[in-house]
This record gives C-alpha cells, structure tokens and sequence, in this order.
C-alpha cells in the first residue's frame, strides 16, 4: 500500500493481480478433483452445446450456470484453507462452516443440472 494516499499500488515484485488469479484457478485444478470434475463436465456441456447449436440466450444460461459452480468450488476451496488454517484441530464449529461452504456447491450444481437438463433434453429428444 502506497504510504502517501492509502491506495494500492503494484510494488516490483509482488505480481499482477490478474496473475494471483490466474495462480488461484491453476493451484485449485491441482488440487482439486472436484474442480477438475466440474471443468471437465463444463467441456461436455460446451462440446454438446455446440454440437446442438444453442441459442445465444441459452448459451447464456449455461455460461452463468457454469460460472456459479466453479465460483462456488473455489470459495469453497478457498474458505477450506481458512477453515484449516485457523483451526487444525478438528472443532465442532470448523466442520459446520466446511460443510456449509460444501453445501453451497452442491446447491449450485443441482441448480446447473436442472437448467441443463430443461436445455439439452428437448434438443436431444428432438434429434433422436
């Protein structure tokens, strides 16, 4: 933080912010399978979205769809790490804020699921 106006100020040596971001997604795809699993059925969903040719309204569902759950992965990674570092030892109160964190993704892949499914079921259906 730059001493004079209280603003943030990029120092030799400490990166691009777009860099840390970029170092987040990366270390969370390595170390989590479950990202890793949610980007790989992202590819899916875009390999037969476009073999369906969705509209751009649709895609845009499934754009924000996708978005939410890897959103929701890397809080969760995130809030883990937290969760870990403040407390190492198991406690009562840790757990609950590891499962919530856990619940939140699974709510957001349920909800990606069912948008998904009122996408892609009546194209499918129409193919076959």
């Amino acid at each position: 933080m730059n001493e004079k106006d209280g603003k943030r100020t990029m120092h030799k040596g400490h990166g691009h912010p777009f860099g840390h971001a970029f170092r987040g997604i990366l270390e969370t795809c390595r170390r989590e399978r479950n990202f890793r699993i949610h980007l790989a059925i992202g590819a899916a969903t875009v390999a037969l979205g476009l073999w369906l040719g969705l509209s751009s309204a649709e895609w845009r569902w499934i754009v924000a769809c996708s978005a939410l759950v890897l959103v929701s992965e890397l809080l969760n990674t995130a809030l883990e790490a937290l969760v870990d570092l403040a407390s190492p030892d198991y406690h009562q109160l840790a757990k609950r804020a590891k499962d919530a964190a856990a619940a939140a993704v699974l709510l957001a892949a349920i909800a990606a699921v069912t948008i998904g499914c009122t996408i892609f079921i009546p194209k499918l259906w129409a193919v076959v």
